[in-house]
């Protein structure tokens, strides 16, 4: 290594070893519940972010020791513009093997971003650094981690995003839909692996593959593709399908074209396979498949290649393959077709979409430019391998996105398939630490995982009062759709964001144990800005509204009363641990007796009310008059009497019940 590269590097290792990160916010009690579960962090990438990686398919390194001398020389004479500049453009001539062996390149490039304000390309090159390194960078994470912080998704844990959906069930208002996994039954499912599924709408045809047959004295294993149509909501028993595309040898992960008139899938082991497994093409010709045709040496390698699937315009094939040459131990590739009609040499997707690890089971939505795929390799995830989207924007492909908790859980999931309505998906899953157990699964496609979920809803929340950020979790409802929507906490600046589809109408859900529940509903139309304000709750100090005032003598609830009462439903709807004093209050005009009694009967009325109404149970609540024994002020006026007539509601948090507060009700 020459002299000016040596300090090139050492310039590079000096500069990760004394800069610090941002310092990162200060969060509450309430949000580190969030903090400490699984976080996924989804950021809007501008297509523009990093470069196209050129050399990616045509070289393996790329060095010039020129241009490395001219950074070095810059470096040292702290020019950050020139260095930036410079490295920028030798980064952008990386081939594949420089993502892991000039790893702190790309790290130093982040760096200088962030120096220069930039942080979207700050953010762009520490992703690059972290999806391909293979070193220890544990202490560098920080500086992604601190950049990326105020973007970050904070989902809520899903039992706790289904318990608000249970709790929303007992009250006549707005609430999250919920979606159920359902397993695709015994008629396609067995006691083995099956996985794979590819679903053609035009024939309404589910083909997967299956490892149910065995073959021979020794009982080998036969993977087989096996067919299932859709008739109404019930789908036919799974038959394998006929020779010659069932035969010796194992076969899997097909696709068909949207006419359903060819076929692409895998063949393993077979005497003229080049590599372990390789792709295959059959067409139905005369009520038939032909006889299967290799794709040749220019798409299949000497290792693994499977699990095709065909863009929208059906002229570009991808897949997944553990070739030598690529980033990590399986990548995404992908082949196209030249005017000759073949199938031109496979080149690889690429570092946004690859990792040092792995990527497989691609998917490409049958309308949209959008392509799924699983991985174990994305900078974070739910469990051993998520799913995940990314769109191809002005021909590049943007950073993929976790489609969400609602679909990946602490398992695997794999081999991610929908219809063209995107209402469906199908996919193989299994259980934590259960990895050979894969079933189909079916479950209505979430917002995180629709196509067309590409316009921003921003907002933040504020106390009206001291002007602080709030915390909460946040519901989206969609009333147009009923597509389910993964809630999130409210980040610790008391921002939040979400991407729905536009030309909808949405009901937003703001809950807190500091506050009554925020709503608000919306047309989505273009990218949305918000800001909400609302009053945090004072647990020391009971809540008295002015509107809680009956007819004289009677203790009958009023129309005028109810949005009052209901915002108090919801509130210990959502909040199940939650308990309520309610205190009744009179003038001190006429009988004190009869006075208690009136008093007593309002608040049990009161109190009826928000049972019946969110289904409470009784021990939730308690009521107790006091007639006029305690008055907020002297009676001289009018204005005194109507000040002493009324209703308060004091809210108990779980964790204050056993240390009560006194409070002017009388209840210690």
């Amino acid at each position: 290594m020459s002299r000016s590269i040596r300090l090139l590097f050492s310039l590079l290792i000096t500069w990760l070893s004394l800069a610090s990160p941002a310092l990162a916010q200060k969060t509450s009690p309430y949000q580190q519940r969030a903090l400490k579960g699984k976080i996924t962090r989804q950021l809007r990438v501008r297509p523009d972010a990093t470069p196209d990686f050129v050399n990616v398919n045509r070289i393996p390194y790329f060095q010039d020791k020129k241009q490395l001398r001219e950074i070095a020389k810059a470096e040292k004479r702290k020019n950050w513009t020139a260095a930036r500049n410079l490295l920028e453009k030798y980064v952008a001539q990386f081939g594949i093997e420089n993502f892991y062996k000039d790893n702190m390149m790309l790290w130093r490039l982040g760096q200088l971003f962030e120096r220069a304000g930039n942080e979207d390309k700050a953010k762009a090159y520490y992703r690059l650094a972290l999806k391909h390194y293979r070193q220890d960078v544990t202490k560098i994470q920080l500086y992604y981690d601190s950049l990326e912080q105020k973007d970050a998704d904070l989902y809520v844990p899903l039992k706790t995003y289904y318990d608000i959906v249970e709790y929303r069930k007992n009250i006549a208002t707005f609430r999250p839909p919920k979606g159920v996994y359902t397993n695709m039954g015994a008629g396609i499912n067995s006691d083995v692996e099956d996985y794979g599924p590819s679903y053609n709408d035009d024939s309404q045809q589910l083909i997967f593959s299956s490892k149910r047959k065995r073959r021979g004295l020794h009982n080998v294993v036969d993977e087989e593709l096996y067919m299932a149509k859709r008739e109404g909501e019930t789908w036919t028993d799974a038959t394998p399908l006929p020779k010659p595309i069932s035969s010796p040898y194992n076969e899997g992960s097909a696709c068909l074209t949207k006419d359903g008139s060819t076929m692409y899938f895998s063949r393993c082991e077979c005497p003229t396979c080049h590599g372990n497994c390789d792709l295959f093409v059959t067409k139905f010709k005369n009520g038939q498949w032909t006889v299967p045709q290799s794709l040749g040496m220019a798409v299949n390698s000497t290792s693994w290649d499977s699990q095709p699937t065909l863009s929208r315009t059906e002229d570009t094939l991808y897949f997944a393959s553990d070739r030598i040459g690529g980033f990590g131990l399986s990548d995404i590739w992908f082949t196209y077709k030249l005017k000759n009609g073949q199938w031109a040499k496979a080149q690889n997707m690429g570092p946004i979409i690859n990792t040092r690890e792995s990527e497989v089971s691609p998917f490409y939505h049958p309308l949209y430019n959008v392509l799924y795929f699983s991985s174990r390799g994305q900078l974070l995830n739910f469990g051993d391998f998520d799913i995940y989207k990314a769109y191809r924007v002005q021909g590049r492909w943007q950073e993929p996105i976790n489609i969400g908790p609602l679909v990946n859980g602490k398992g695997s999931e794999y081999y991610f398939t929908i219809d063209a309505d995107s209402k469906n998906l199908y996919y193989a899953r299994s259980e934590e630490k259960q990895l050979k157990n894969l079933d189909l699964y079916s479950f209505p496609l979430p917002m995180e995982a629709q196509p067309l979920a590409t316009t921003h809803v921003e907002g933040s929340l504020i106390d009206s009062v001291t002007q602080k950020p709030l915390n909460g979790i946040v519901s989206i409802i969609d009333v147009d759709n009923g597509i389910e929507v993964a809630s999130k906490y409210v980040r610790p600046d008391g921002t939040f964001d979400f991407d729905l589809i536009d030309g909808s109408k949405y009901v937003m859900l703001i809950q807190s144990p500091d506050y009554f529940t925020v709503e608000k509903k919306f047309d989505l139309k273009a990218d949305t800005v918000m800001k909400l304000m609302t009053t945090s709750i004072d647990y020391n100090i009971p809540l008295i509204f002015k509107n809680i005032e009956f007819d004289a003598g009677k203790a009958n609830i009023r129309q005028e009363m109810h949005a009052t009462l209901d915002r108090i439903v919801v509130f210990m709807v959502d909040h199940p641990e939650t308990k309520l004093r309610i205190a009744g209050h009179t003038d001190a005009v006429g009988d004190p007796d009869v006075n208690e009694k009136l008093s007593q009967d309002r608040a049990d009325a009161i109190r009826k009310y928000i049972e019946t109404k969110g289904k409470l149970k009784p021990n939730r609540i308690e009521s107790r008059g006091y007639g006029s024994t305690v008055p907020l002020k002297e009676e001289v006026t009018e204005e005194d009497m109507r000040t002493n007539r009324r209703v308060e509601f004091r809210l108990i948090k779980p964790d204050s019940e056993q240390k009560p507060v006194k409070d002017v009700g009388g209840w210690n």
